[in-house]
């Protein structure tokens, strides 16, 4: 539920580079090996990856090493969950190898727009891995695969549970090639259970953890995300799952699997709806922007247009909400000593807050909240993200240099490391563009590479 006053619209700006024309791809005689030393990419002037791309960013090269240089991890999933793990235990300093089947590349390459051929959602979720082709179905590249595994300290699948037995890639035999690898398991539904053997995707646990039920208007449908939110919780936990296991590994010297089921982290980060059931047995209702814990709490219209969103999740922020709306008498009322108490007049609250809300600018808005310390946000889209200041300073969204597309922004890494910064040393390469040189490096001949070629293997 959102309350407006008024109607506007967000006047438009055009994306950067818009009009810059891709550079070609880069040639087998670029593709060269990463350079051993992770550098972040807002402080690795001229920092050369595979295929000369370099980091772009003014300040200083930083030649410290990330947190996790050292660390290998062979990325085999595809799509999302599996995929955007590696990515991030790479952007901290692992070295990924992104595995893909030779003929079937990860369907993550095709998703989304698209520039020159070119996807560009891959540029994001393949950057800081190196990449080959295996067909890990045929003998060469089981073979091959076990070879890896033995250089590795993480892998990380997604296939249906069964699928890497059947190729005889079972944890008996990967753990028999290198009993210290952490073998990261991520699957719809875990490995065990009526449902393990079942298709699915993020938009399934996104259903069945009851995120969809409490999402949208109350007389509405429950809501998906238009993106894959229960695949980027799995990919979060994921990499912290992998990170408790070597820590584990530490101690015993062992590695272990870990099982991972993408309906599992979103059911937690919806809150304590098991324990309200179970304990209750309330069920929590769709309140659209609304919260049944305090208010006011929703979205609100300017007189320009412009929407923004107002939490008062603490009673003393609540108190300094309405003085400043010019409605004090509310502090007074009984019910108003409780976010719970407030979630039930919420109709009046968002009069108070949406009727002066409606009366001023936007900015405006943001000024007086924060001379009232109170909390307050404008609501963004893609293009104000890119222009706002704090974003800036944190350098959020950052640049590199793409051998393929040229400057490229996109996202930073997570977070910000005093010591051992992590930092984006290329975007996502193309498909086996580094098969080759893995493979030198795992110490095959050019007789058996071309025997593996000539299998179907590569």
């Amino acid at each position: 539920m959102t309350y407006s006053a008024g109607a506007g619209s967000v006047s438009g700006r055009s994306p950067r580079g818009a009009e810059r024309t891709a550079a070609a791809p880069s040639g087998p005689e670029n593709r060269s090996g990463p350079q051993e030393t992770p550098r972040r990419a807002t402080q690795a002037t001229g920092a050369t990856a595979p295929g000369g791309a370099t980091a772009t960013g003014a300040a200083p090269a930083d030649p410290r090493p990330g947190p996790l240089h050292g660390l290998r991890v062979l990325d085999l999933a595809t799509l999302f969950a599996g995929p955007l793990a590696a990515t991030l235990l790479g952007d901290f300093g692992a070295e990924v190898v992104k595995v893909e089947h030779p003929a079937v590349p990860d369907p993550s390459r095709g998703h989304g727009p698209a520039k020159d051929g070119i996807g560009l959602w891959w540029k994001l979720l393949g950057r800081n891995k190196r990449t080959m082709t295996l067909d890990l179905s045929t003998p060469g590249g089981r073979d091959t695969l076990l070879r890896l595994a033995a250089t590795a300290d993480v892998i990380i699948e997604n296939f249906r549970p069964g699928t890497l037995e059947r190729w005889g890639l079972g944890w008996p035999e990967l753990s028999a090639a290198n009993p210290r690898l952490v073998l990261a398991r991520v699957t719809a539904f875990g490995q065990q259970g009526p449902y393990a053997h079942r298709p699915g995707f993020g938009t399934l646990a996104e259903a069945m953890s009851g995120f969809a039920a409490v999402t949208g208007e109350p007389d509405g449908p429950p809501t998906l995300p238009p993106f894959g939110l229960a695949d980027s919780i799995a990919a979060l936990t994921c990499a912290y799952a992998v990170m408790t296991a070597l820590a584990g590994r530490d101690r015993t010297g062992h590695g272990q699997v870990v099982d991972l089921a993408i309906i599992e982290p979103i059911l937690t980060v919806i809150g304590p709806q098991p324990l309200w059931y179970d304990q209750l047995g309330y069920v929590q209702p769709r309140t659209g922007n609304r919260s049944a814990n305090n208010s006011p709490r929703n979205t609100y219209r300017s007189a320009d247009g412009r929407w923004l969103a107002v939490s008062a999740s603490a009673q003393s922020v609540a108190e300094r909400v309405m003085r400043l709306v010019g409605r004090p008498e509310l502090i007074a009322e009984p019910w108003f000593a409780t976010g719970a108490g407030r979630a039930r007049h919420a109709d009046v609250l968002d009069e108070a807050v949406g009727g002066w809300i409606a009366r001023h600018k936007a900015e405006e808005v943001v000024c007086a909240f924060e001379d009232a310390e109170a909390a307050v946000a404008p609501v963004y889209d893609v293009r104000d993200v890119m222009a706002d200041p704090q974003f800036a300073a944190l350098d959020t969204v950052t640049e590199i240099e793409d051998p393929e597309l040229g400057p490229l922004r996109m996202q930073n890494v997570l977070f910000r490391l005093s010591g051992t910064p992590g930092g984006i040393r290329w975007a996502g390469r193309p498909h086996g563009a580094d098969t080759a040189e893995v493979l030198a490096e795992l110490g095959l001949t050019g007789p058996e590479i071309a025997a593996l070629r000539t299998e179907g293997a590569l």
